[in-house]
């Protein structure tokens, strides 16, 4: 494998850094967990949902969210510049399941799994503003069984959703990220990477060289996908083919097309209601060390 590039010499100080253990941020993660910078982190793993909160109560410095909670939440946080966790079409772990077409949902009920905010927004959004159907929600726990034993519907996400992309005969399948592009135009960033204002006043040094560790460690992974999936393989039950093509078909940057994405996201999530106002998007200035080529900064 090839090497990253160096990283400068730390400053002191670990921040308490989130973890999502999906694999769709396997590719963030990797190149710390292999050794590049996992002892400059006090990683804390949870699903997006226990993140969110945490993240919000103080208990972490930074962490990736639910792209909805940073529009409900501007004022005590800022985005990094990356990453993401995004798409430009099909994403594969953001699946409704229906056992009729998307259509016929009106008035039915819908499951909306525990584990995640911004694709339950997501999926109003495209039920209701797309297709003008309005079911009845309820929760449970990313299990296809269960929500479909209670309701019409699920919406599942991550690797739940991966293992259920041809869920049986009689049920259709949605992938939010390709549904989203059919209804908007726009790519979906469905995560992203914030830390706590005060954290940030008070360690700027601490924020950039945590940032700067996760994009190395994306390039790092980008580098070496082909043997990462065959590694992560080993683990999973998915094959490296089908890791290597699930991967790239996420985006990790925050580019202007995917920013543009987030604010048409936030404009129909504000018209659902599920946010006050469309928030100004405010991103933390890394210091003293040169962007990587790509970036996006105010």
């Amino acid at each position: 494998m090839t090497s990253s590039s160096a990283s400068p010499s730390p400053p002191v100080g670990r921040p308490r850094t989130g973890h999502i253990q999906f694999l769709n941020c396997l590719p963030i993660y990797y190149g710390l967990v292999t050794g590049r910078g996992i002892l400059d982190l006090d990683l804390v793993k949870g699903t997006p949902t226990e993140l969110n909160a945490l993240l919000l109560e103080g208990a972490l410095d930074i962490s990736p969210i639910s792209s909805i909670e940073y529009a409900r939440h501007p004022g005590e946080l800022m985005l990094l510049p990356g990453p993401t966790v995004s798409c430009l079409g099909a994403v594969q772990s953001i699946l409704l399941i229906s056992r009729c077409p998307i259509e016929k949902l009106d008035g039915k009920m819908v499951g909306l799994t525990d584990s995640s905010s911004t694709s339950h927004v997501l999926l109003r959004t495209l039920l209701e503003r797309g297709h003008r159907v309005f079911p009845r929600y309820f929760s449970f726990g990313n299990d296809l069984p269960s929500a479909l034993s209670r309701g019409d519907a699920a919406l599942l996400i991550g690797d739940s959703a991966l293992r259920n992309l041809t869920p049986g005969e009689g049920l259709h399948v949605y992938d939010l990220g390709r549904e989203w592009q059919r209804f908007s135009g726009q790519g979906m960033v469905f995560a992203v990477w914030a830390v706590r204002r005060a954290f940030a006043r008070a360690q700027p040094d601490l924020v950039t060289h945590a940032w700067r560790l996760f994009q190395d460690s994306i390039t790092f992974c980008r580098d070496n996908l082909p043997a990462i999936a065959a590694d992560a393989s080993r683990w999973e039950r998915f094959p490296a083919g089908f890791l290597q093509e699930y991967f790239n078909s996420l985006s990790f940057d925050f580019t202007a097309d995917l920013r543009r994405g987030l604010e048409r996201f936030y404009l129909e999530a504000a018209a659902l209601g599920e946010i006050p106002s469309v928030p100004e998007i405010d991103f933390f200035t890394p210091t003293h060390e040169a962007l990587p080529q790509g970036s996006l900064l105010p």
